[in-house]
């Protein structure tokens, strides 16, 4: 059973190789052709091979003298004729066919062939065409990147000319200011200067008219006096009229106070702001301004009291009343603010903090960056002296416990620590009561804090003195002090 099913499969194959041979052989090739009629010659002799091996078998079983018979009618007489075939007509002219048909594939093939020769060599020469094209766009690529190149080095070259230009212009253009800026701080001088003299002027020509007048009471008064050869009264009867000081107490109370306040909202924050370009410790800066405050108020608080001292002296030998002396001093203290030396207490102010060692400064500046702060805080300090009560900053020192009352903590503090670590701002009193609240920071361990910045090694006085054209302009601001002033100005 086995050898039957290896042959059916074996026709099988044959078969279908044959029918398959049959529908494409008029698609084929001869080489085609012929390879598959070789292939089924190979697969023929394989069966016939399969078939003499079933024969022999066959034979094999019947016996030594079983089949001879019909081996000897048949297949010996097909093997003498040698295979052949009973209808040689037919295959001749199919054969014919076959010739004609391989005729006229090959004829095909050639004419395909030639086909084929001819576009290769049109996609050849396109392609050789497109070969220069691109070679072409190559070298203006070339030439292109070379021109890129060379305005890169000229560009390169115009750029550092141009860099070297705009540092020699930039550098000409801070001569000019610093230039613009001794032009403008001599400007300034001279107005002070000319301001000084208007002011010295009306101040003449006011004590002039109030020298006539007194004169005139005085000529008055002694001829209205029964003994003329006796000494006058002791004193005239006074009148109780307020002097100016006494009227705009309360004006001048509120201006004041709204510009401390302006002082704190404004001046501290541009001085802040200046200060940080060359301190980067915020609270150093801090310190720094609470610290100059503290010292303007305390600079103006003594010049007042030197002016006022001045003025007395001068008023005692020609004061004829209706008020009294130290009213006359206040009232003219008031109407002569102008007078007021704020230069001085400058000066005095950058003094004290140079020797503080609470702050430090950068060797190269100095104090002076916040002159405009010190300069405003000591008119305004000086102005509060003549106030009835005068108002004074409340007492602050690093460490204190704090005040609700007096001060409001600052948005960094500590809310929950008791302790005062340094101060922002003063408060501002009117004798016991508080009228303006300062600010502090509040943080633990602000004991420890202040113990150990005591112990610290004091630096050394930075001496800094003045630029020359301050010194200039400070030289050449005059201004009428109480000490010039005599009885025959007045």
């Amino acid at each position: 059973m086995a050898v039957w099913r290896v042959n059916s499969a074996t026709f099988l194959i044959f078969q279908d190789k044959l029918d398959s041979w049959r529908r494409d052989y008029h698609v084929f090739s001869c080489d085609q052709n012929l390879k598959r009629c070789c292939e089924l010659i190979e697969l023929s002799a394989e069966i016939q091979g399969e078939l003499f091996a079933t024969l022999n078998d066959t034979a094999a079983q019947g016996g030594q003298y079983a089949g001879v018979d019909v081996l000897k009618a048949r297949l010996l007489p097909w093997l003498a004729s040698c295979f052949s075939v009973a209808r040689p007509s037919a295959l001749d002219g199919a054969s014919f066919h076959l010739i004609q048909d391989s005729v006229e594939k090959d004829r095909r093939m050639r004419e395909l062939s030639h086909l084929h020769k001819s576009d290769m060599q049109k996609m050849e020469s396109q392609l050789c065409s497109t070969q220069l094209q691109l070679d072409s766009v190559r070298a203006e690529l070339d030439g292109a990147q070379k021109e890129m190149n060379e305005t890169k080095s000229k560009s390169a070259t115009t750029l550092l000319a141009t860099e070297e230009e705009i540092l020699q212009l930039k550098a000409d253009l801070r001569s000019a200011h610093r230039q613009i800026e001794m032009y403008e701080t001599r400007l300034e001088a001279l107005h002070d200067c000319e301001r000084q003299i208007r002011l010295l002027r009306d101040e003449v020509s006011f004590l002039t008219k109030e020298k006539a007048m007194l004169q005139e009471r005085l000529v008055r008064s002694r001829s209205l006096s029964p003994l003329p050869g006796l000494s006058r009264s002791p004193s005239p009867i006074r009148s109780e009229s307020p002097t100016r000081a006494q009227l705009t107490n309360s004006s001048r109370h509120a201006r004041l106070v709204s510009r401390f306040n302006d002082l704190c909202a404004v001046e501290r924050v541009e001085a802040q702001t200046l200060l940080q370009r060359f301190i980067a410790d915020l609270e150093m800066v801090q310190k720094i301004i609470f610290i100059a405050v503290v010292e303007s108020f305390k600079t103006a608080k003594l010049a007042y009291r030197h002016f006022k001292l001045r003025v007395r002296q001068t008023l005692s030998t020609s004061h004829l009343g209706p008020e009294s002396l130290e009213d006359s001093v206040v009232d003219y203290i008031v109407r002569n603010l102008n007078l007021y030396d704020v230069q001085m207490s400058l000066n005095d102010v950058v003094n004290a903090m140079n020797v503080d060692p609470r702050i430090s400064f950068p060797a190269e500046v100095d104090f002076s960056l916040i002159s405009a702060l010190i300069r405003e805080t000591c008119k305004v300090a000086f102005a509060m002296q003549t106030l009835d009560p005068p108002l004074d900053l409340a007492f602050a020192s690093d460490g204190e416990f704090y005040n609700t009352h007096m001060y409001r903590r600052s948005y960094d503090s500590d809310f929950s620590a008791p302790l005062v670590m340094f101060h922002l701002w003063p408060a501002l009193m009117e004798g016991s009561s508080v009228v303006v609240k300062g600010e502090a920071v509040t943080r633990r361990g602000a004991m420890w804090s202040r113990s150990q910045s005591r112990s610290r090694s004091v630096s050394p006085v930075r001496s800094r003195s003045l630029s020359p054209t301050h010194s200039l302009a400070f030289k050449s601001k005059r201004s009428l002090s109480p000490e010039r002033l005599t009885a025959s100005h007045l």
